[in-house]
């Protein structure tokens, strides 16, 4: 299923961190965090990469 997600910003695929229990956006430069085992794909939810 985490294969169907896509990032809402940038409508560019997502990566799973799995020991972060995240998606990453790359393009976005945001991680979705998941909780309960459900994405929270919202903006004001997600966490900015400190590349």
């Amino acid at each position: 299923m985490l294969e169907a997600l896509i990032c809402p910003k940038t409508q560019t695929v997502l990566r799973y961190d799995a020991e972060r229990q995240e998606l990453v956006s790359k393009a976005a430069n945001l991680a979705y965090p998941i909780r309960g085992g459900i994405p929270v794909m919202l903006e004001d939810e997600a966490r900015v990469l400190d590349d």
